[in-house]
């Protein structure tokens, strides 16, 4: 029985399938079989035929008004029990995130759920959901309790991964080392005007993943395009160079 799952999720067209099929790729290069990689999705056309792919659960999203402050609650369909014949560990990580170098030690780091510490709020019990493992079945409370009272619950948490780190609380979870997951904003790229003059650093050899969000994505970083309109006296930092280096990777 294969107990070591990599999933991820596609909803809407944000992502188009080459996302899944690149995340699917990196995965390989850095993971010792059996595994098994999967993806949730409402939308299979385009994903490559060694993806498992799964329907996303119906869900209930928020209130519109708490909608537009974070669109990743149905993260929280992860916590279904049973999610389909999924059995052991399940490694979420989000379609964006470039691996660069071997994954085991997330599933093996800790018993309780593990996530990234949010770079932006530290020492505040804040998780970042793009990379988080946790044993299926678990934290089935997460999902139902929010089921109960969506717009309660976006209301008072805001974002998905404020909530499952609070909502399970100190002590109930683990941040994974800081060294393992590094932001591409906080710690690759120099940081104000600096961004117009040099091309983003490499990430130390004790990195697993680099972790984007907002802007830029990977493509648009590897290619130097912030990839949103910026207005004329934000240019000279919301800006990145040409990264190459990126390229060995997301593939």
């Amino acid at each position: 029985m294969i107990t070591r799952n990599v999933v991820c999720m596609k909803w809407g067209n944000k992502y188009s399938p080459e996302y899944v099929n690149i995340l699917a790729r990196m995965v390989r290069r850095n993971i010792t079989p059996p595994y098994r990689f999967i993806c949730l999705t409402d939308d299979p056309a385009g994903i490559e035929e060694e993806v498992e792919i799964r329907p996303i659960p119906s869900f209930t999203e928020p209130a519109p008004e708490y909608y537009r402050q974070c669109q990743a609650w149905r993260k929280l369909l992860l916590f279904e029990d049973p999610l389909y014949d999924l059995t052991g560990k399940i490694l979420f990580f989000d379609l964006d995130v470039v691996i660069v170098g071997n994954i085991d030690c997330f599933f093996a780091y800790a018993d309780k759920l593990a996530i990234v510490e949010n770079w932006s709020q530290p020492n505040r019990l804040i998780g970042q959901a793009s990379a988080f493992c946790f044993e299926v079945g678990r934290y089935r409370e997460l999902l139902s309790e929010y089921l109960i009272h969506p717009d309660e619950t976006a209301r008072q948490y805001r974002t998905e991964q404020v909530y499952i780190t609070r909502r399970l609380g100190r002590g109930n979870f683990e941040f994974f080392p800081a060294e393992w997951c590094r932001s591409f904003k906080f710690h690759c790229m120099p940081g104000g005007v600096l961004n117009s003059f040099f091309t983003p650093r490499q990430v130390g050899k004790e990195a697993r993943v680099i972790v984007f969000h907002g802007n830029p994505n990977p493509p648009e970083a590897i290619a130097g395009a912030w990839g949103a309109p910026v207005p004329w006296y934000k240019k000279f930092y919301k800006t990145v160079r040409p990264t190459p280096w990126l390229a060995e990777y997301w593939r």
